[in-house]
């Protein structure tokens, strides 16, 4: 008999019908007279029960029958008696597919998240987990979808690089060569000319620079992949290797920059609560009770876009009265998580974009805002800031602070060199992407979001770990 997803199952009222449904066991209750195998396939958060009669059925049939044992149901489609489902299968026919005995790790129930990150390979099968995968597979689609329709292009950037987006060296290097016998030159600098690429070669950190180049080939495209940082953070919100959604489109100002990013990100939460209810009420019940609240809050609220300059004395005033910060946020101090969440979750209690940054921690590429008189600069709206600032625009969003990076880029090779050399940086492995400010320049913005970053706030999950099959963090590189 053909198989029926266990999602179909429970929408269907052809009552009376034969059916197959295969699957895992998630609780099997035995009694004299009846026995009850919760199934589930991974299609859906709700499992189907099947009804066994255990007169009809082998006795070690049925004791092999335990939590994590993969079966094969056959039996008729019949209306529920029990509260909270509306069908239920009389089973006639039971296959094991797969014994699981009581070594299984997903066995109990309330287990920590930390017992399960040692279980990677198995946590998948849990709740929670398919809950999650589930999510994060439709927040994928909602993001191809947004691009797809508002006419951007899927392009692929490289994974393996020479060059460094950021420009902070925290890179994954490739190599070929044996590792014990290095050929070095007189200096002792490692020598590449017998490497697979004949140079030193790393995993990209984000495939920004070379989605310029698309966009000033293609108007508008987007990127959707893995990205690396071998950076010691062990923070729940940090992985060495994670995807990045990275727009990229020509001719776009400041302003437009972030109506494209307020638009994009109320569009992945809008999918979310139309097309994964279930899970998102499984969520809201077990894992935040105020998810649900705080996703349709999203969409009702504008935006909030703040000058850095106007939040620093907006924090400075905050702490005149009393607030506690671990961190300085003084002007020109790159802001902590727990500043952006202030301004997030206590003052404005909404998402905000802030722009303008300082010069001094932000990167190389972003276009500087106008110089004033006395070394200051003029940003978003006319805002005045006392010294150079960029046009970036970060959003922040509650619990998570930053959760989208973008900027407008410097399309002057002019401005653009002068920035490189003020920061003495290498341009060996730059040259090309320098090429586009000198034969058809244009300006163009761009941003960078982190799709586990999204995940986390759409599940209301709490660790970045979570929220991707096999984290890769430092020292943990296991399934």
């Amino acid at each position: 008999m053909k198989r029926t997803k266990i999602i179909d199952v429970l929408q269907s009222t052809e009552y009376g019908k034969d059916i197959c449904v295969k699957g895992w066991v998630r609780t099997h209750r035995s009694s004299k007279a009846v026995d009850f195998i919760a199934l589930n396939d991974g299609s859906t958060i709700k499992n189907v029960q099947v009804v066994v009669d255990p007169t009809k059925f082998d006795e070690q049939l049925l004791k092999d029958i335990t939590t994590g044992a993969c079966i094969c149901a056959e039996g008729v489609l019949v209306e529920s008696q029990g509260a909270g489902q509306s069908s239920e299968i009389q089973a006639t026919k039971l296959e094991i597919y797969g014994l699981c005995d009581n070594t299984y790790p997903m066995q109990k129930k309330g287990q920590s998240f930390e017992v399960m990150r040692k279980n990677a390979h198995m946590r998948l099968r849990t709740n929670t987990f398919g809950a999650v995968m589930r999510i994060r597979h439709n927040m994928a689609m909602a993001i191809h979808t947004y691009f797809h329709e508002h006419g951007f292009f899927y392009f692929h950037t490289p994974l393996i690089t020479a060059s460094d987006c950021e420009g902070a060296g925290n890179m994954f290097q490739v190599t070929t060569k044996n590792l014990y016998d290095l050929k070095k030159d007189e200096q002792g600098k490692i020598i590449y000319d017998d490497d697979f690429f004949g140079e030193q070669t790393s995993l990209t950190v984000s495939g920004q620079l070379e989605g310029e180049l698309g966009a000033t080939a293609l108007g508008a495209i987007y990127t959707f992949g893995p990205t690396f940082r071998a950076e010691n953070s062990n923070t729940p919100r940090h992985l060495a290797e994670f995807w990045m959604v990275e727009p990229e489109v020509a001719f776009l100002d400041q302003e437009e920059l972030m109506d494209l990013e307020e638009d994009f990100i109320k569009y992945c939460v809008r999918w979310a609560l139309d097309n994964c209810k279930d899970d998102l009420a499984f969520l809201n019940q077990m894992i935040d009770k105020t998810l649900i609240a705080r996703l349709e809050g999203v969409l009702k609220e504008t935006f909030v876009r703040l000058p850095y300059t106007e939040g620093i004395n907006i924090l400075q005033e905050a702490i005149k009265k009393g607030k506690k910060f671990e961190f300085p946020c003084n002007w020109g101090d790159d802001l902590a998580s727990e500043h952006e969440r202030y301004l997030v979750e206590e003052h404005f209690k909404k998402p905000v974009i802030m722009t303008d940054y300082p010069r001094e921690f932000k990167s190389f590429y972003m276009k500087q805002n106008t110089d004033t008189a006395d070394g200051g600069s003029v940003g978003y709206k006319g805002a005045v800031a006392p010294g150079p600032t960029m046009q970036g625009t970060d959003v922040l969003f509650p619990q998570i602070g930053e959760i989208i990076g973008g900027s407008v880029r410097e399309e002057s090779y002019d401005k653009l060199m002068g920035e490189v050399e003020r920061r003495k940086m290498d341009t060996t492995h730059l040259w090309w992407y320098l090429d586009t400010r000198r034969w058809g320049t244009c300006p163009h913005a761009g941003f960078g979001l982190g799709f586990e970053r999204l995940i986390l706030f759409v599940t209301g999950m709490q660790n970045i770990r979570d929220v991707i099959p096999f984290p890769r963090t430092p020292k943990s590189a296991e399934f």
